[in-house]
């Protein structure tokens, strides 16, 4: 594979094959053009170069693509969709586990890296949002995995569903990812037995335990990462109405960034089981966010969030009021009250999974489904 520097690149040229950023990280096919907007945006990221198996030309000229390098060419059925989904989800717990882990052995750590798998990342919440938020509801960390990687990795694709409905551009969701991302990594310069601890932590313990902002600004800092990305972990526990810490700060002083995943954190926290704690249902969670008790958290916000999951959130078991029981699939874009649901056991006739869009005036959704009713 050749090496392109983005310098002799010329600016609106189409190449005749694939480019890659790095290894399997997709950044061109044939027919979009190389355009400026494109060329600035990586060397945002600080790159300077790009790889291809083919060559600039003026005009594009048509190629096969090179789909079998293509990780994100997802298969057309349901059951397939989700295990591949579910793979990319593993995986990315994986890549926190060991990139939390290298930073606490080594000292080190890298935007540009980072913010190739949030690209990737991104790329993948683009094509396969519902289907991702269902592999979310529906699988727990393992009760041994150290809850900042699921905390952080649930949190970042959360947080970039909420950029995309904003209709953050690309390098602004990348941004967001990779801050979601590292938004606790203060907390590696405390004690594990403070933050992993599932006893009480004592007056000293709690005013360590908010230390950690900071920390992870500083730690940031340190690595040279965007003053965007560092920034957030600096705000991230700060509210809109000036309850939060370390600052105090208030809505208009605190970013947008540190504002999106305020609401991705709270929402991951509620949706999830945690040793002090049991996960509330999605409905519940969602209605528990959207009281926004003492106006904590930015209103477009959680309106994103909302149109995003709906009002039952994507993943949930519901009870119809046909008296069937069904899987909220995706949301309905005109009212998050109403989305769209899977019956379960039901099929089309060509053997597709029998989905509908629920409705005030004809089927709608009683109530969500415990565990103990989908096993029964």
């Amino acid at each position: 594979m050749n090496n392109y520097p983005l310098g002799e690149i010329p600016p609106g040229s189409y190449f005749t094959r694939t480019v890659f950023l790095e290894d399997d990280f997709i950044l061109a096919t044939p027919e979009m053009p190389f355009s400026p907007e494109l060329l600035d945006i990586i060397k945002s990221w600080r790159f300077k170069e790009v790889f291809s198996d083919g060559e600039p030309r003026e005009n594009y000229t048509a190629a096969a693509l090179d789909d079998e390098k293509n990780p994100r060419a997802f298969p057309t059925s349901d059951g397939e969709r989700i295990k591949q989904v579910e793979e990319f989800y593993f995986a990315f717990q994986k890549y926190a586990e060991r990139l939390f882990t290298q930073l606490v052995i080594r000292n080190n750590l890298k935007f540009e890296p980072v913010a190739e798998k949030i690209k990737t990342a991104c790329e993948v919440v683009r094509q396969e949002r519902r289907y991702l938020l269902r592999v979310l509801k529906n699988t727990e960390p393992p009760p041994d995995q150290n809850y900042l990687t699921s905390h952080a990795v649930r949190s970042t694709i959360i947080a970039i569903i909420i950029g995309s409905y904003l209709k953050l551009p690309s390098h602004r969701l990348i941004e967001l990812g990779v801050a979601a991302l590292l938004h606790e990594v203060g907390m590696i310069k405390l004690s594990p037995q403070i933050y992993l601890s599932k006893r009480p932590l004592t007056p000293p313990e709690r005013k360590k335990i908010l230390t950690h902002p900071v920390l992870g600004y500083k730690l940031l800092n340190t690595f040279d990462f965007p003053l965007a990305v560092s920034v957030v972990a600096l705000e991230h526990h700060e509210r809109e109405n000036g309850s939060g810490y370390p600052r105090k700060l208030t809505g208009d002083k605190i970013t947008i960034y540190a504002k999106i995943i305020a609401v991705a954190c709270s929402w991951e926290a509620l949706s999830v089981n945690r040793p002090h704690k049991e996960a509330k249902d999605g409905y519940v969670g969602m209605l528990e966010l959207l009281k926004n008790e003492g106006k904590q958290y930015d209103e477009t916000v959680i309106r994103a969030l909302v149109y995003s999951l709906s009002i039952y959130p994507i993943g949930l078991y519901v009870l119809l009021s046909n008296d069937k029981k069904a899987q909220v699939v995706d949301v309905n874009p005109e009212n998050p009250r109403f989305p769209i649901v899977q019956i379960l056991g039901e099929f089309t006739p060509d053997g597709k999974n029998k989905t509908l869009e629920t409705s005030a005036e004809d089927i709608s959704i009683l109530r969500p489904l415990t565990r103990e009713e989908m096993d029964a």
